[in-house]
């Protein structure tokens, strides 16, 4: 076990963030309107009083782009959590399927599934994850029958105060953080270089996405609005819903 030091850990956060801020702003750039469409509910639009364009053009987008960066977002902190373990304990990247992180601690090997929060899947989610460990554990023990092996799932934030789940344990926060790095207050320590040029990354972020809006509600209107502005709600919903012709 080598002791983590801060500064490696700000270093990779600066070197690599932009390559989150830059994934956002592609992820823009291939987004069409009418795949969002089809995705979303219209009648919820309606329900809600949305009257224009550009108020239902934000919802759809606005909840699309959180979805969207959330997964992104969390495959970056998941490439975080590696690279500490790896720093510490000598962990790498799992080639199992379903298992993220490996590593050795305490004559122990840990297979590790890294999520991002604690309330991250249903009940079959959960199901395949369980099956994706004991399928690990398997395969572990078929080249090392006197191998340990532990199944973890790691939370990069919340709270899970009851982490035995009998087949695996459940660590989140700033208990999964100080597992990976055996450092108590890491899950704090890396709030401050995730902001590393967040001004000026969220700036061009915010250009793309206001072209964006206003790309889509010329879109919307020329297509679901009628000659005086109104939206055709009733095309809108057949667009979404009705059968194929």
């Amino acid at each position: 076990m080598e002791r983590l030091k801060i500064k490696d850990v700000t270093q990779y956060v600066e070197e690599n963030i932009g390559t989150f801020h830059q994934k956002r702003i592609d992820s823009l750039k291939r987004l069409q309107l009418k795949t969002v469409l089809k995705k979303k509910n219209p009648y919820l639009f309606k329900a809600k009083h949305l009257l224009t364009a550009e108020q239902i053009i934000r919802k759809l987008t606005d909840a699309f782009i959180s979805s969207n960066e959330e997964t992104m977002f969390g495959d970056w902190l998941e490439g975080l959590a590696i690279y500490i373990n790896q720093r510490v304990y000598g962990g790498w990247k799992s080639g199992i399927t379903g298992i993220d992180l490996e590593f050795d601690k305490n004559n122990i090997r840990y297979i590790v599934t890294i999520k991002s929060g604690p309330n991250w899947g249903n009940s079959s989610q959960i199901a395949k994850m369980k099956n994706d460990f004991n399928k690990a554990k398997r395969t572990l023990r078929t080249s090392n029958s006197g191998l340990i092996v532990t199944a973890v799932n790691g939370c990069c934030y919340g709270i899970d105060n009851n982490p035995d789940k009998g087949d695996y344990f459940k660590f989140c926060g700033q208990n999964f953080w100080e597992f990976i790095s055996g450092e108590q207050n890491l899950y704090k320590d890396i709030i401050e270089p995730l902001g590393h040029k967040a001004k000026e990354q969220n700036n061009t972020f915010l250009e793309s996405y206001s072209k964006m809006i206003n790309k889509f509600t010329k879109e919307f209107a020329n297509d679901f609005c009628d000659d005086q502005g109104n939206i055709n709600w009733e095309y809108l919903v057949e667009f979404n819903s009705g059968k194929k012709k």
